[in-house]
């Protein structure tokens, strides 16, 4: 007897994100069933159709991206893209989409980094190239890495230290200092605060 599933579980079952399933049926590339009750399922025979080799492939992007942290350094991320055409042409990946942002490494709500993002989560990218990891994301690159990949989406870092600036680093760190100095200052105002409080209690007794 075959297995009913419920679009939620049938994304897991696949390994792909809900979004994606409902892109699937958008396109028409699969079609939920429905019980006598309406509610929409999928079998057995839907999970081996779209684990079949290259269920997905033709559709889905292969994307480039590249970054840097200030529009002072647009020759850096000429030399970015120009070493990830080489990358990518030594690999032989055929590149639909190139994106470069500018906008610092610890800044995860960086307008182009959110919409590729999106479009991992919809199922669009099968490949997304970076040069490091930190041009995706100073910290929290594992998280990114494990978002893209619940949607099936792998990222090939080709790891060329040189084109990831150094400069960054030193600026991306003493942001952290600033962000946390500010964090102890408004840490000691409140124990001020609650030593004054403290007093004026002692005071009223």
């Amino acid at each position: 007897m075959s297995n009913v599933y419920r679009i939620g579980d049938f994304a897991k079952r696949v390994g792909r994100s809900v979004s994606t399933v409902r892109r699937w049926e958008a396109e028409g590339r699969i079609t939920a069933r429905r019980l006598p009750s309406g509610q929409r399922y999928f079998d057995d025979s839907d999970v081996r159709t779209v684990l079949q080799p290259g269920f997905d492939a033709a559709r889905r992007k292969v994307v480039v991206y590249c970054r840097v942290s200030s529009s002072g350094q647009e020759a850096d991320l000429a030399m970015q893209v120009a070493a990830m055409q080489r990358f990518c042409l030594a690999r032989g990946l055929a590149v639909d989409e190139w994106i470069s942002e500018v906008g610092g490494g610890m800044d995860l709500r960086r307008e182009k980094f959110l919409a590729l993002m999106d479009s991992i989560d919809r199922g669009e990218v099968a490949t997304l190239v970076v040069a490091h990891k930190d041009r995706l994301a100073r910290f929290g690159f594992d998280l990114v890495e494990h978002v893209a990949a619940r949607s099936g989406c792998e990222i090939v870092v080709a790891n060329q230290e040189t084109l990831s600036p150094q400069q960054e680093l030193v600026e991306d760190l003493l942001a952290v200092v600033h962000t946390f100095s500010g964090r102890l200052n408004g840490l000691r105002r409140y124990e001020k605060e609650l030593e004054r409080a403290n007093l004026t209690v002692a005071g009223d007794r």
